[in-house]
C-alpha cells in the first residue's frame, strides 16, 4: 500500500513537569470527545513539558481547550505519514524532499508492531506549500 500522506495542522501547550498533567490534559481532552491524530510530549527545560496535540478536528479542540482555559499555540503546520512498514519507506519520502531541496528540520516515526507506520515530518514554513506539492498532499 502506498504511505496515506496528511497536511495536518498542530498545536503546543506548556505544563509543569510534574506526573499527571499528561493524563489531565489528555482525559479533558477525551471527554470532550476530541481526537487526537497524534500527541507527544518534550521537555523543555528543567521544569516544564510541551505537548503537542494534532487534533482530527481543529475546531473541536479549540472549544474544549477554551472551555477549560487550556492555553494553546498555534496552529502550525506538519506531514501525517501512514503506510506499510518497509525497508526504506522512509528514505523514499526523504528523497523526494531532498530532490526538490527541502530541508526536513524534525521528524518523529514508529511502527505499529503490525506491519504499518506512523510519521510526523515537519519543515520550515517558507517550505510548507511546496513540500505539500512534492509529497502529493
Amino acid at each position: 500500500m502506498e504511505a496515506v500522506i496528511l497536511a495536518v495542522d498542530y498545536y503546543n501547550t506548556t505544563v509543569k513537569d510534574e506526573p499527571g498533567q499528561a493524563y489531565r490534559i489528555l482525559s479533558e481532552l477525551a471527554s470532550a470527545e476530541v481526537n487526537l491524530l497524534a500527541f507527544s510530549a518534550v521537555p523543555i527545560g528543567p521544569e516544564h513539558t510541551q505537548l503537542v496535540l494534532f487534533p482530527d478536528n481543529v475546531e473541536q479542540l479549540s472549544r474544549a481547550a477554551q472551555k477549560r482555559g487550556l492555553s494553546l499555540a498555534g496552529p502550525q503546520r506538519a506531514f501525517l505519514i501512514q503506510g506499510d512498514d518497509a525497508l526504506g519507506a522512509l528514505a523514499e519520502i526523504h528523497n523526494k524532499l531532498s530532490d526538490a531541496k527541502i530541508n526536513v528540520y524534525a521528524s518523529t516515526g514508529v511502527t505499529d508492531g503490525r506491519g504499518g507506520y506512523g510519521y510526523i515530518l515537519y519543515v520550515k514554513g517558507t517550505d510548507y506549500d511546496r513540500a505539500a506539492q512534492t509529497l502529493g498532499v
